[in-house]
């Protein structure tokens, strides 16, 4: 069974150790995703399907006792605890809390990879976290609104007419013309930049509801579509 589609989290502050970790899993033919504080973690895992979570304890904004305690709520996962503590009261607390291995820091990259796959293994049969919501859109025409993950988007006009005309059609690709003249009253008052300056709005407007989703996609020298997916 392959790795490829296996989306892994890390949720480590310190850059060069999360770095070590990610090439780890990357040289095993994971996908992994780094985050660098609890809250980011937790939006991670409502964003997106997690295999399992490699999460450090001591973190910057929240311990990662709570993170793991609050994502077992929400969209439970494997976990793979990492810490500095190696005492038997820490490990205790961590599978208490529902983790599936404790690591003690310094560890060795292999030991991590090889316990991941293990505890992989070990939870085959349990399907990866899913999103926390059952569909990402809902679109209410009549009010011109669109939720994306239960959250109402708070659009400009321009803007709700493009993600409406993308909305229409996930996955297909739209010229800037094309949307140009699907968004704008008069399509001559518009240009390219313009279309992605508001392209770009977008995106920061969808990032502040899920930081680590990316539901536009650019087609370069093409133009923009919706990702089919979500």
């Amino acid at each position: 069974m392959t790795n490829a589609r296996q989306l892994i989290l890390v949720v480590e502050d310190e850059a060069t150790i999360a770095e070590t970790i990610l090439y780890a899993l990357q040289t095993e033919g994971f996908a992994p995703v780094w985050t660098s504080t609890g809250r980011e973690a937790l939006a991670a895992l409502a964003a997106q399907a997690v295999a399992l979570a490699v999460l450090d304890v001591g973190l910057p904004d929240m311990s990662g006792f709570d993170v793991c305690r609050e994502a077992q709520k929400r969209t439970p996962v494997p976990v793979i605890f990492l810490t500095a503590r190696s005492s038997e009261v820490d490990r205790i607390v961590g599978l208490e809390l529902g983790a599936d291995d404790y690591l003690a820091k310094p560890f060795s990259p292999r030991e991590l990879t090889a316990r991941v796959r293990a505890v992989l293994r070990r939870t085959n049969g349990r399907e990866p976290a899913a999103p926390d919501h059952r569909t990402a859109w809902q679109h209410d025409e009549a009010r011109c609104l669109i939720r994306y993950r239960g959250h109402a988007l708070d659009l400009a006009r321009n803007e709700y007419r493009l993600m409406t005309v993308l909305l229409r059609s996930p996955g297909r690709v739209f010229s800037r013309e094309q949307l140009m003249a699907a968004a704008w009253e008069d399509p001559g008052s518009a240009t390219d930049r313009t279309v992605d300056a508001h392209i770009k709005l977008l995106r920061a407007k969808l990032r502040d509801v899920a930081p680590l989703s990316d539901p536009l996609v650019t087609h370069r020298g093409m133009g923009y579509s919706l990702r089919e997916e979500i």
